[in-house]
């Protein structure tokens, strides 16, 4: 696939999801740039390295902004003050050319990214997963049955 296929995928794939989806699609994607950034730091590849961080700065900053003060409470008040905390960390490691700062925020991102999964997706897993089990059961069971009555 051609670089301009991918980035129309890529551009349909945003437009096309659900809030849900493109709250995780952001957390995967600071994620990956901050993974890109720092692999791009360790190549000495600083231009490209600026790039990836400013990417990554870019999307922290949108969920940033999106955050309903209103409706999230305290929640949003702490995203808030995290997501502030992130961008000044990212900053201070690219300053100090410290890659731990790095490995912090990822480890960050992807602690926030699991806890969306599981408070987005959570409960449809669980649904899902329990009616396979009673589908899984009943299949097993349909064997079992005596229909000849004897």
């Amino acid at each position: 696939m051609t670089a301009n296929g991918i980035n129309a995928y890529r551009k349909t794939d945003v437009g096309t999801a659900d809030q849900k989806r493109l709250i995780m699609m952001c957390y995967e994607g600071a994620i990956a740039n901050m993974n890109r950034a720092k692999e791009l730091f360790l190549a000495r590849e600083f231009e490209e390295k600026a790039k990836a961080l400013n990417k990554a700065r870019d999307i922290i900053t949108v969920m940033m902004c999106s955050l309903d003060f209103e409706k999230g409470g305290q929640v949003a008040v702490g995203l808030d003050a995290l997501y502030n905390y992130m961008l000044r960390r990212m900053t201070e490691g690219d300053i100090n050319k410290d890659m731990t700062v790095f490995d912090e925020i990822i480890g960050i991102l992807d602690d926030l990214r699991t806890t969306w999964d599981e408070a987005l997706y959570g409960e449809t897993r669980r649904r899902n997963a329990e009616l396979k089990e009673i589908s899984n059961h009943a299949q097993g069971n349909a064997g079992a049955v005596n229909i000849s009555g004897a």
